[in-house]
């Protein structure tokens, strides 16, 4: 290794340096991307090739330096794919995702070497070494938080989504995403670009970046013993016009033993082979998936190529990694480059797509959108006529849609079942067989495969990117979509700009269900959104009535950065409030509903709709036997907790707006409280810890085939004789 003294400034930091590379005197003299560019030439050009290599080899040290620093993380999988990264910044694209969470080093290490970072304080590789899986740096898995990542990633599966959002609503531009092994055999990805494809045959700017590396964390990959052609014969069979599979096993000069090899064991010459067959690849997959074919480029190369191990045990470094372990050192020394090659990388990084991705990137600045206006709340009388909540939000959602035409609604349970037939009637299902009776055609704007997770994944994707969209689901079946629900929330939590809230409505509650048993009933799903209240930006809301949800989804549709969780009955059911009490109820969390005096006060704080029906049963009967009762509506659970609950001040957007003391005992102050909830009890959590009380909760237990909702709800002990015994033992 060469003792350099006069390096970039920003090289501080990497240990080791190389005295030299064969042909770096003639291939290095002048950056392949030329200044004014945006991309190389040509994928053929020498030069082009010879310094994609050298990126390649940067990207492999940086992220053994960066894990090494920690002695954790993750180095093998980004490694193996080094040539599909570098080729694809090489010829200007920056928009890129990935499914892998575990190839976050890899990531920051490209932000790093285009400037991405420094909006983050990190100009040196030291920088980079000490904020790498700190707080407040670059966390082990991508995030919201980072200058330049388009989406987060973490859980298998959810890659894709990101970039079919960002393909549909920047449609000439190429939105490439990794995706290994393990992400591929998810059950998600290839049905959810499947139906993507259908609904939208024109876009197919979105490309499938497969690492094909023989490994997944810990063992050989379920496809490891795949041939080429039967891969191929896969990705086509799943709708793929295009395949392109570049093979490092064709270009071994080394007699390496297995369908996987490790390129940089190659000679000079046939790595330098082997990188202008993935850039001529990786343009030629660029070219067609912004040509108008749905393609995928493999790359098939071993896991860990080129850093401190190969295979499975390239994964993750474990504590004897550290800096000074020998397979460490090795692999750092391996891929050392010479401080003018350091200096060439970076130039042709910050050249590439006109910037750092910091800069340029879609996710780096707010979408424009269409200017909503005052949309046409229609205010129902109270105690009149009983309406379904659903339909009334429905209509809204239409009137959304027809003005802005880039706005989504997902659904795949089926919206008439649901009470919102008239958003499918508006707004139309997205279908290549156009059919007035079912509200089909093919330029629609409602989203229906009929998977929750391709559901969730496309409408959160879009908010994400900076569109507005639903998400429509039965309660008893969302749950298959909220892994990536969550995923994006919490991104939208530490993001750097606003973005449009992600926004659902669940329908079908548990009592509505008591005919089709416990397989469509589980409110369980309430708690899952009861912990994540305490998130910051989640508010799970439950509208009163037909009046309420309207003013419930317009408030949602003004927010930023936040999941908005709608859940209401698609039963006629009574008008209790005005609109302006659901206003007041957003900013304080509740309504009163019924209110009147008595020798002792019964409090009932009751979360949604259908169950105030046994409540208002029960308040009569006590007012019968002289106690005074107050129905409390819960609209926004969120806004009861006390501040110091809930990690608001952490998130982007921040809204700290938290129900005082004062109104906490005018709302839920009495002699007995009773939290009462058709879901899960957990939704119930900020009363109960605020209150003194005498207090119990009554709330969902289990499902079980009934012919109604009251025999459902008593099921579950929910009935107004229930409630006023309770009531008069704790009184």
């Amino acid at each position: 290794m060469a003792a350099v003294t006069q390096v970039p400034a920003f090289c501080d930091g990497i240990q080791y340096f190389a005295d030299a590379l064969p042909g770096l005197d003639t291939y290095g003299k002048t950056p392949a991307i030329a200044e004014g560019s945006q991309s190389i030439a040509s994928p053929t050009d020498a030069a082009a090739v010879y310094q994609t290599l050298l990126y390649a080899d940067a990207l492999r040290y940086l992220t053994l330096q960066v894990t090494g620093s920690k002695a954790s993380g993750h180095p093998g999988g980004f490694a193996s794919q080094a040539e599909a990264y570098a080729a694809l910044v090489m010829l200007g694209h920056k928009n890129i995702a990935t499914e892998v969470g575990h190839h976050a080093p890899g990531f920051y290490s490209a932000m790093f070497l285009d400037r991405s970072l420094e909006a983050m304080g990190i100009n040196t590789v030291q920088q980079l070494r000490d904020r790498f899986r700190e707080k407040h740096g670059l966390l082990g898995h991508l995030s919201g938080y980072i200058p330049g990542i388009l989406a987060p990633a973490g859980p298998l599966g959810q890659g894709q989504h990101f970039a079919m959002a960002g393909a549909l609503l920047h449609r000439n531009t190429l939105f490439p995403f990794t995706m290994g092994d393990g992400g591929m055999g998810e059950p998600y990805p290839m049905s959810s670009m499947a139906h993507f494809h259908t609904a939208y045959p024109s876009v197919t700017n979105f490309l499938p970046v497969l690492v094909w590396n023989g490994y997944s964390q810990e063992h050989h990959s379920m496809v490891s013993l795949q041939t080429n052609e039967g891969m191929i014969a896969y990705w086509k069979g799943n709708g793929f016009e295009e395949v392109i599979l570049v093979d490092a096993k064709d270009f071994d000069d080394q007699n390496q033993s297995g369908a996987f090899v490790d390129s940089t064991a190659f000679s000079w010459d046939k790595r330098l082979a082997f990188t202008q067959a993935v850039l001529e690849g990786a343009n030629k997959a660029a070219e067609s998936a912004l040509g108008g074919k749905l393609t995928v480029f493999i790359i098939k190369q071993l896991k860990g190529a080129g850093v401190h191990a190969r295979g499975a045990k390239s994964h993750n470094l474990y504590a004897h990694h550290t800096l000074d372990n020998p397979d460490i050192v090795a692999g750092l020394q391996s891929r050392a480059l010479p401080a003018e090659a350091w200096e060439l990388v970076r130039t042709n990084c910050e050249r590439s797509a006109g910037g750092p991705a910091s800069k340029v990137a879609v996710t780096e600045s707010v979408l424009p959108l269409a200017d909503l206006g005052e949309l046409p709340l229609e205010e129902y009388e109270v105690g009149g006529e009983k309406k379904v909540a659903t339909t009334s939000m429905g209509r809204l959602v239409a009137k959304v849609g027809e003005i802005d035409r880039q706005y989504l609604v997902t659904n795949a349970d089926g919206n008439e079942a649901s009470g919102i037939a008239n958003i499918n009637q508006a707004l139309k299902i997205i279908h290549p067989t156009t059919d007035p009776l079912y509200n089909q055609q093919p330029d629609g704007q409602v989203y229906e495969p009929l998977s929750e997770d391709a559901c969730a994944g496309l409408a959160a994707g879009l908010a994400l990117f900076g569109a507005r969209t639903l998400w429509c689901s039965y309660e008893s079946f969302a749950i298959n979509g909220l892994p990536i629900w969550q995923t994006v929330t919490q991104a939208m939590a530490e993001l750097r700009r606003p973005t449009p809230s992600t926004i659902t409505l669940f329908t079908a509650g548990a009592l509505e269900q008591g005919r089709n048993g416990w397989t469509h009933q589980r409110p369980e799903i309430e708690a899952y959104f009861a912990a994540m209240m305490r998130n910051g930006n989640v508010f799970p809301l439950f509208p009163t009535d037909a009046n309420s949800i309207q003013v419930c989804y317009d408030w949602g549709l003004s927010t930023s950065n936040k999941g908005i969780v709608i859940t209401a009955s698609k039963s006629p059911l009574p008008i209790y409030t005005t609109l302006e009490q659901t206003r007041q109820g957003l900013q304080e969390g509740a309504i009163v509903l019924k209110e009147s005096t008595g020798s002792k006060t019964i409090v009932f704080a009751v979360i949604g709709d259908m169950i105030l029906l046994p409540v208002f049963e029960a308040a009569n009967q006590l007012e019968q036997q002289g106690y005074g009762v107050r129905i409390v509506s819960v609209v926004s659970p969120r806004r009861l907790y006390r501040p110091t609950d809930v990690a608001w001040d952490t998130c982007s957007e921040s809204d700290g707006q938290f129900l005082d003391d004062a109104g906490f005992d005018r709302f839920f102050g009495g002699d007995v409280l009773l939290g009462i909830t058709g879901g899960a009890s957990g939704m119930l959590e900020p009363i109960m810890l605020r209150s003194s009380s005498k207090r119990d909760t009554i709330a969902w237990k289990r499902g079980e085939t009934t012919a109604s909702a009251n025999e459902l709800m008593a099921f579950n002990g929910i009935t107004p004789e229930g409630l006023v015994k309770r009531a008069v033992e704790l009184g």
